[in-house]
């Protein structure tokens, strides 16, 4: 490919609206163009990106057995009725009519389609396991698109289904999907790429990991331990603490005027925020009922883990005037009947600490929830905190970090098969519904977080596995029959032996040139010129700029076909 040729363009300045490093490149160097809100068209460059990440990910999947099919886009919504996702899902899930007035979705995932297309093609455990897999494109209206390909609304995705006759099977398999998983990553240049346990959220199941790349634009929040292996997503680590009891003092109600933030209390009472009572009130989704959670005034709620609790979508309850509580002053004792109450663990055992007295101005010291209030349940509600303790090791070593998400697995279990009626005959002649696991990873937010990974101020430095192209011809002066003959030759012998070469023949400076190079990020970079010729030499350098030496011209052929062969090797691949 000739750059004058290729359908991109390339900018100097940054354009409006890009929020991190992987969309600022991307849509500088002409891989991107927006359509609409969280919506792309993916330019020549990209696609040749994202068509290796496919090849890739193909080969990772056919190895493990994986049977490649492809479902619809559209499908109507009966379905996602019978999964009950179609009413259980809210505003991502889009919905419409079609001519005749019938219900659809555009698919968001595929699970429903998996057991559709299943429940008359596996009805007799001698079938049994096995998985499908398919690349193809989603729609989620996400709310909050951020980052060009981070966070989008329409994308492609590879997403797999397996189907087992029994647990155990499903967990050996689950464990070829999670090596699976780390070669594809350590294939696309991404080996820091680390699987951490998750929460299932809307897909259901048990058991579920995400591959987090570590970063700091990343929009996940990360729990790690310092002294051992553990690593889990915020919405499913535990939160570990130890409390210091205090000492029992009666009750007393003291007059706080205006002081309504844990903050507030701490310095008027001249007390830590650990002998704090703090209340964060909720709604029910389904009939907007109040829902109080209390934990210990130092932590911060985890919605997550609440919403799991109830077994109910939530939102942070709106309270007026007329609200039977008072918007800070809520305590345990004294509240109204009707409203549901949730004690985080973080409480429990601790036997002096101030929270609000259910009264205007007013809140209660030395306050003992066993004294107060009896027997009560606690439960994990709250986040993770930096020095917590590790659920593995037990040591005080819990510390945080931020990660984009690029993949995930789930143990889904019988959630889909059960509600869709998904049967298979059984050796014993009994009929049992199979049991499943879904694994998913977003091609372009791969793409883009390769480029995260990957980059300097000027441009992207794509890894050679997933380069759009693994040699850059820069010809200098390509105006003069020297170089233009010698750059010439070069490109044609070089896709000759099978290398994939991007040429750049056009009269522009320098300057110019090797700016568009750096955007466009190629692994190696030929550079022709006329002081080079004189001196019988090319000029060879590598993007990451660990390596740049004058190689004869007789000599730089082979020279580089064995730099990308070299390169290729180390991801496990073969030109």
């Amino acid at each position: 490919m000739k750059v004058k040729q290729l359908v991109s363009k390339r900018y100097k300045e940054t354009p409006a609206d890009c929020v991190i490093p992987s969309q600022t490149l991307m849509m500088r160097g002409g891989y991107i163009k927006p359509v609409g809100n969280g919506i792309y068209t993916l330019l020549p460059i990209t696609k040749r990106i994202t068509a290796k990440i496919e090849n890739i990910i193909r080969e990772e999947m056919n190895r493990i057995d994986g049977q490649e099919v492809l479902f619809p886009v559209a499908m109507p919504a009966d379905i996602w009725r019978k999964s009950g996702r179609y009413d259980s899902i809210g505003s991502e899930l889009l919905r419409f009519k079609d001519r005749s007035g019938g219900d659809m979705v555009l698919g968001m995932t595929h699970e429903e389609a998996a057991v559709h297309l299943m429940t008359d093609l596996a009805d007799s455990y001698t079938q049994y396991p096995f998985m499908i897999y398919q690349i193809q494109t989603k729609f989620r209206d996400e709310p909050r698109c951020r980052g060009g390909l981070i966070r989008v609304r329409e994308f492609t995705m590879k997403d797999a289904y397996s189907f087992h006759t029994s647990q155990e099977d499903l967990e050996k398999y689950y464990m070829h999907c999670y090596d699976a998983y780390n070669r594809i990553y350590a294939r696309c240049g991404v080996p820091e790429v680390v699987a951490v346990a998750s929460d299932s959220g809307m897909m259901g199941g048990k058991v579920s990991h995400e591959y987090m790349l570590l970063t700091d634009i990343g929009e996940d929040t990360i729990v790690l331990c310092r002294e051992c292996d553990y690593r889990a997503n915020m919405e499913a680590a535990p939160c570990i603490i130890e409390n210091e009891k205090g000492e029992i003092a009666p009750l007393e109600k003291v007059d706080t005027p205006q002081v309504k933030t844990i903050e507030d209390l701490c310095a008027f009472l001249k007390i830590q925020p650990q002998q704090t009572c703090k209340a964060v009130v909720y709604q029910r989704n389904s009939d907007d009922s109040l829902v109080v959670a209390f934990l210990r005034g130092d932590l911060d709620i985890n919605e997550t883990k609440l919403r799991n609790y109830l077994g109910c979508e939530i939102h942070p309850a709106v309270l007026t005037e007329s609200s039977p509580l008072s918007a800070g002053f809520i305590g345990p004792k004294g509240l109204p009947a009707g409203i549901t109450v949730v004690y985080d663990r973080s409480l429990e055992g601790i036997e002096w600490f101030a929270t609000g007295a259910n009264e205007p101005d007013r809140h209660y010291v030395g306050f003992n929830l066993a004294r107060e209030m009896g027997t009560v349940t606690f439960v994990d509600v709250a986040k993770a905190m930096e020095g917590g303790i590790c659920p593995v090791c037990g040591k005080k070593s819990i510390y945080t970090s931020r990660g984009i998400e690029v993949g995930n697995i789930f143990q889904l279990g019988t959630k889909y098969t059960e509600s869709m009626d998904m049967n298979y005959v059984d050796q014993d002649g009994s009929l049992k519904h199979p049991i499943m696991g879904c694994y998913g990873i977003g091609i372009g937010r791969l793409a883009a977080s390769v480029c995260e990974a990957h980059h300097d101020d000027y441009g992207p430095i794509w890894p050679m596995s997933i380069a759009p192209w693994q040699v850059q011809i820069c010809s200098l002066r390509a105006d003069q029959d020297e170089v233009r003959d010698m750059s010439e030759k070069l490109y044609d012998t070089l896709q000759s032996r099978g290398l994939e070469v991007l040429w750049d023949d056009r009269p522009v400076s320098a300057g110019v040139m090797f700016s568009d190079a750096d955007l466009f990020g190629v692994p190696l970079r030929v550079i022709v010129s006329p002081k080079g010729l004189k001196n019988g030499t090319l000029e060879i350098a590598s993007r990451d700029k660990t390596l740049k030496e004058n190689v004869p011209v007789e000599e730089a052929t082979e020279y580089i076909i064995n730099y990308v062969k070299d390169a290729l090797a180390h991801f496990e691949c073969h030109i």
